[in-house]
């Protein structure tokens, strides 16, 4: 099976995923009374884990309620010592280089990883170890906060997929990593 790493996320017209809080409430700022998942459903669907950092793991779990992924969770942390009992089968810790993490993900069976959480999402590209991004732009300016984007040792180009728009204001870009033919 080829090997896809996927980035699905939101982020604001200046870039940033989070407020200088770590503020999501934005992310709700325009209304979507038909719950348009905005192909968050078919992205779980043809995925086999999803990888994340502890701060969006910390972040998920703030929410409360029922779990909300039906895939495996590899929660990247060299701080975190356990995971809540009830999250035991669902959740597993590792720790790691990006590179590293994909060998024992791969040799575990997952090949289709869904990639989310800043510092995560910048270390794997920073690796370039993403294949594909899928990011949706929100029509709003944060002026601060925690940015998608990082400094990168080399330039990473993309070609683009597609781009639709959502409840008539939201952008959705989709980009597949494109490797020099040399």
């Amino acid at each position: 099976m080829q090997p896809r790493h996927t980035v699905f996320i939101a982020r604001s017209l200046d870039g940033y995923i989070a407020g200088k809080n770590g503020e999501l409430d934005w992310l709700e700022m325009v209304p979507n009374p038909d719950g348009d998942d905005m192909g968050y459903g078919a992205l779980i669907e043809r995925i086999d884990a999803i990888v994340m950092g502890r701060t969006t793991y910390e972040t998920v779990l703030g929410f409360g309620g029922e779990w909300p992924y039906p895939k495996p969770v590899f929660v990247l942390s060299r701080s975190l010592q356990s995971i809540p009992e009830q999250l035991e089968g669902k959740v597993q810790l590792l720790a790691g280089s990006p590179t590293e993490l994909i060998a024992t993900l791969h040799a575990c069976g997952h090949y289709r990883l869904y990639i989310d959480g800043g510092t995560t999402i910048q270390q794997f590209l920073a690796a370039d170890l993403i294949d594909e991004l899928i990011v949706t732009t929100l029509p709003i300016l944060l002026g601060g906060g925690f940015l998608l984007f990082s400094k990168l040792e080399k330039p990473l180009a993309w070609e683009h997929v597609g781009t639709e728009v959502f409840l008539g204001q939201l952008v959705q870009s989709h980009y597949r990593r494109k490797h020099d033919s040399k």
